[in-house]
């Protein structure tokens, strides 16, 4: 397990920053984010993870959430090396193809619904993820992510300066949305 030096927890209500605190020693970085304004977005509570499982060896998913079933997915960047585009796909492609009663399932319907988002990330494309991007992909529930090695890095065989490219990897995210309450 690698442990980040630090932690940072950030809350934003309506694009305020209200709460800035730092956490030593630190297993994961997290950023904690509310956001309102659509009816489409709720609650979301991003924090991400070096690592799949914490030092005695159980996951840091939301222990707290009765998974009714996981939807998985993978998404790509081709050129741009951009993994927050590519982890976007990845739930998008898990969650695409679901048409789910949430209201009949879930007790107290979408308010109540906690989505876990496991990202396989490249470790070097880790840092890059953009949480709160990510986080707009789901229209309801609260959101809480772990971020852990995975994907792949392999190469699109071209750079293309013009999309982007500062080499010629392509980055593949995959993605297991738990859905539940």
């Amino acid at each position: 397990t690698i442990t980040p030096p630090s932690s940072i927890m950030i809350a934003i209500h309506k694009g305020l920053s209200l709460l800035l605190t730092f956490l030593l020693p630190a297993v994961s970085e997290a950023f904690v984010v509310s956001l309102s304004g659509g009816p489409r977005v709720h609650d979301v509570i991003a924090t991400t993870s070096i690592s799949s499982t914490s030092d005695d060896g159980e996951s840091t998913a939301d222990p707290n959430i009765n998974v009714l079933l996981v939807e998985c997915g993978f998404g790509n960047d081709s050129h741009g090396q951009d993994a927050t585009k590519a982890a976007k796909r990845a739930c998008c492609n898990a969650i695409e193809f679901n048409s789910i009663s949430i209201k009949k399932i879930v007790p107290g319907g979408y308010d109540a619904m906690k989505l876990n988002v496991i990202l396989a990330v490249p470790n070097k494309y880790q840092d890059t993820v953009d949480l709160d991007e990510v986080a707009t992909v789901f229209p309801y529930g609260t959101v809480n992510f772990e971020v852990q090695d995975g994907g792949m890095v392999a190469p699109s065989g071209r750079i293309i300066e013009s999309l982007g490219d500062k080499s010629d990897d392509m980055l593949v995210v995959c993605a297991a949305v738990q859905v539940g309450y």
